[in-house]
């Protein structure tokens, strides 16, 4: 049942939890992102990368770290995660060419939304509740930070992920081609959805 689970903000020493279940939630492009770090974090795995950029401090203002992330527990033991951050205005002068492999993601952004970049769950929590839950907890969010809409990236042939989203009231706003890649699972599209906070 629902109620056998528990969320809290998350902590510092929650990042390498938060890098395992993001790299769940991006279905290969955490791992493609890090793998595009490796020369900042030399020595380091994928993982351990994605972990340190979780564990830095600074605030809800640093996009990627653990002040944006909301744990799921049972039993006192992290079973799932979401990461959401307001998604500023674009910036006019930000006109550089951008990753081939990631510009179909940096072009689906709603701004002024509550932007859901990942929500995950251990193989084992599936399926009973804590999704929405975690959704619910975002309308939350989203309202505390005075943003009326939340939105997410889906993959299209991730019919369960795209089922809940539909069940939870998100449209489809936008879609671009993946960039086919050997980290990235999906091919087909990634589709921008937008759902309401309230």
């Amino acid at each position: 049942m629902v109620a056998d689970f528990t969320y809290r903000d998350a902590r510092k020493a929650d990042a390498r939890n938060i890098a395992e279940l993001f790299q769940i939630s991006s279905d290969g492009v955490a791992d493609y992102v890090w793998s595009t770090l490796t020369s900042e974090y030399p020595g380091l795995s994928l993982i351990e990368i994605g972990e340190q950029r979780y564990a830095r401090d600074g605030g809800k203002a640093v996009a990627f770290s653990f002040a944006n992330c909301v744990m799921a527990e049972a039993g006192g033991h992290v079973i799932g995660m979401m990461h959401a951050y307001p998604m500023p205005e674009p910036d006019p002068q930000d006109d550089e060419p951008g990753d081939p492999v990631l510009q179909p993601y940096s072009e689906l952004e709603l701004p002024g939304s509550l932007y859901i970049s990942g929500i995950a769950l251990r193989d084992d929590f599936r399926n009973r509740g804590v999704g929405t839950a975690l959704l619910a907890i975002a309308r939350k969010v989203a309202r505390t930070e005075g943003l009326d809409r939340l939105s997410l990236l889906v993959f299209e042939q991730n019919t369960a992920a795209l089922r809940l989203y539909l069940r939870e009231g998100f449209e489809e706003i936008d879609r671009r081609a993946v960039v086919p890649h050997e980290f990235i699972h999906y091919t087909g599209d990634v589709v921008l959805m937008a759902g309401p906070a309230g």
